[in-house]
């Protein structure tokens, strides 16, 4: 079998793959959904919006992964395999930790963070479209929208949904989850963008202006404040 084959076989198996594990994922927020109603028939309306808001980020997924394009380029090896799955399914974890007293407050907070992060991240794979990749490859380079702002938009607003989980589970567990999860997503960036750099000629130049996570404007602002002090 040929490289060409065994690329197509294994890109197939992870587009199954990757929509069975979503699949599941969307299956068991819809079951939140039904759940939220409870016995007494009202709904907790915040809880809804934030369970919605993920099931139509899940869907979206899904659906770009089964229409997504063929990758022109992958990683090579085990490790990026390893942080693109661990930096995408880890935060899951926050989900088996129990929820933490945090008060009414707090609880708000950490829905509004939920629901912001999914609608975000839909914004942001809508534009991403059919060059979206859970590993590190190279599909089509996107340079505008809000990948004009910063290289990563849809890994920033996924962790925003992320610590508005692990808010509403606080603990030293659910605080160790999340900075693992980050430090697997920080490598997952640096393999996709040595894929796509050795991909597109004109990645460098595009790389050189935009920044990686934190936008140029709130970038500017945290050195004021630092020079500050």
């Amino acid at each position: 079998m040929d490289a060409s084959r065994v690329n197509s076989v294994g890109d197939f198996a992870g587009r199954i793959a990757l929509v069975g594990i979503f699949a599941a994922m969307a299956t068991s927020q819809t079951l939140a959904v039904i759940a939220l109603f409870g016995d007494s028939g009202e709904p907790r309306f915040l809880d809804l919006a934030t369970r919605l808001a993920g099931i139509a980020y899940i869907v979206l997924v899904v659906g770009l992964t089964i229409v997504r394009l063929k990758p022109i380029r992958s990683a090579e090896g085990f490790e990026p395999r390893l942080s693109a799955l661990a930096g995408t399914f880890l935060s899951v974890a926050l989900v088996a930790l129990p929820l933490a007293d945090i008060g009414t407050a707090p609880r708000v907070t950490s829905l509004i963070l939920i629901a912001a992060g999914w609608v975000l991240s839909a914004c942001v794979l809508l534009w991403l479209g059919r060059a979206f990749s859970v590993m590190a490859q190279a599909r089509c380079l996107v340079t505008t929208g809000p990948y004009a702002i910063v290289r990563h938009p849809l890994y920033l607003c996924e962790e925003i949904s992320v610590l508005g989980i692990a808010l509403a589970h606080l603990s030293i567990a659910a605080v160790l989850i999340v900075v693992v999860q980050w430090i697997f997503q920080l490598r997952r960036m640096t393999n996709e963008e040595k894929v796509i750099d050795a991909t597109f000629p004109e990645y460098a130049a595009y790389a050189a202006k935009t920044p990686k996570i934190v936008p140029l404007v709130l970038s500017r602002i945290i050195r004021v404040l630092s020079n500050r002090r």
